[in-house]
């Protein structure tokens, strides 16, 4: 497809900001706060740890349904997916919607939270309270209020929209989702450009993904009674004195660097030397190769513990020895948007219009998969405010949200038009 220029993004914005049917979705956003606020409580009350994320997958399709997206369905990974057809979806030229391009508006289904955390949100005025009712329960309702406005006002992007709430941003899920429709999915193909929803706030721009590399480490040894086995080499300390070496690591100051240990499991009674000890390390940097460079003080810190405590044990029966395992149990890609990139004027012009100030951010999301493979991406907040992130204290307040999801739809119509003259966009 030959390249064609492009308006200027003021100009692409200020075209559609003066479209009616662009302020009646606006006033949608504005009147229906009620029903956005129902959807949220419904969406925070049901349980999505990663991995199990099955039962908000099945309600977000029900509501795709009733909101007219076409193509609903849970893809093998477990995305629910809908499509907004363009308004050119019928004509002659674009008639094999297999190869059309599209735009990928996605929110996560999971939560950092157990089951067992999960219940319905508390509300006070405008806040509710309640365990990942901002991280992603917001987003998700992002989603739903997008779908909602373009539907009462009758607005048709320029470009098939695909809805979706994947799986797998939290935790160990590894962005499994997005791996998913960019790498294995029939979709892949078509997917020209993302738009992330993913928490509350409108002031920041996620333009740049923070790279990470997850470590399993484990050590297991003989165990026994902390009296008669006295000297028997013991996991929990061996890991110990390993975290301490890994803490030695002289990380630089730029490209910006850091590691973190999220979780120790071992040993079962006081008086019992441990059989089994495991930590979760996390590695994070803006640049791929330092997590590569940070690998290596980690594996050689673990082995040499593991050695140092088998000599000090003075028994060289391997059944009496401690043994190690470092697994690799998450990879996220650190990548970054151009600064020249087309979809971030959008942005820009965007939050110029509404008198936005807003700040270009690094994190780790879902941004990282498509900004890795080249595909331009941002990540955005849905509007409103929230706190508490990950701890069962969280709360979203819903005061400003139709600024967010008014900054979203403005974004998506101008990226909509945009995207078709441009293979670079």
């Amino acid at each position: 497809m030959p390249q064609t220029s492009l308006p200027p993004a003021a100009q692409t914005i200020g075209h559609w900001a003066a479209q009616p049917a662009v302020h009646r979705a606006f006033q949608w956003f504005h009147l229906q706060e009620p029903q956005l606020r129902s959807w949220q409580r419904e969406i925070a009350a049901i349980a999505a740890p990663p991995f199990a994320e099955s039962a908000r997958a099945e309600w977000l399709c029900q509501r795709f349904l009733e909101l007219g997206l076409q193509g609903v369905h849970i893809d093998a990974r477990g995305n629910a997916l809908g499509w907004r057809p363009s308004a050119l979806a019928d004509t002659p030229t674009h008639a094999d919607a297999a190869t059309r391009p599209c735009i990928l508006l996605s929110a996560h289904l999971d939560t950092v939270f157990p089951a067992e955390a999960m219940h319905a949100p508390v509300e006070q005025d405008s806040i509710l309270f309640a365990p990942s009712v901002c991280d992603n329960a917001s987003g998700l309702t992002a989603l739903l209020g997008l779908a909602a406005a373009l539907r009462s006002a009758q607005l048709h992007p320029e470009t098939d929209i695909l809805f979706a709430g994947n799986v797998g941003e939290e935790g160990e899920g590894n962005l499994r989702g997005m791996r998913y429709l960019f790498s294995e999915s029939p979709l892949r193909q078509r997917i020209a450009a993302a738009l992330i929803v993913d928490g509350a706030g409108v002031d920041t721009i996620v333009t740049e993904g923070l790279g990470s590399r997850r470590f399993r480490v484990s050590i297991t040894g003989p165990g026994g009674h902390s009296w008669s086995d006295a000297g028997a080499p013991n996991p929990v300390l061996a890991l110990a004195a390993a975290l301490v070496e890994i803490n030695r690591m002289q990380l630089p100051s730029q490209p910006r660097s850091a590691w973190n240990v999220g979780r120790i499991e071992g040993g079962s009674a006081i008086n019992s030397i441990p059989e089994h000890a495991e930590a979760r390390i996390d590695l994070r940097s803006t640049d791929s190769d330092q997590l590569l460079i940070m690998e290596h003080p980690l594996r050689t810190a673990v082995a040499e513990t593991v050695a140092a405590s088998n000599h000090a044990a003075g028994d060289p029966h391997p059944d009496l020895q401690l043994r190690f395992a470092i697994d690799c149990i998450g990879e996220r890609p650190a990548a970054s948007l151009p600064q020249d990139a087309p979809l971030l004027s959008l942005v820009q012009a965007v939050d110029r219009h509404f008198g936005i100030r807003s700040e270009q951010r690094t994190a780790s999301t879902d941004a990282n998969i498509p900004l890795a493979l080249g595909i331009p991406a941002v990540c955005l907040g849905s509007g409103g405010t929230g706190g508490g992130i990950h701890t069962r204290e969280e709360w979203y307040d819903a005061t400003g949200r139709d600024l967010g999801l008014r900054r979203i739809l403005l974004l998506l119509l101008s990226l909509a038009q945009a995207l078709p003259h441009s293979l670079a966009i």
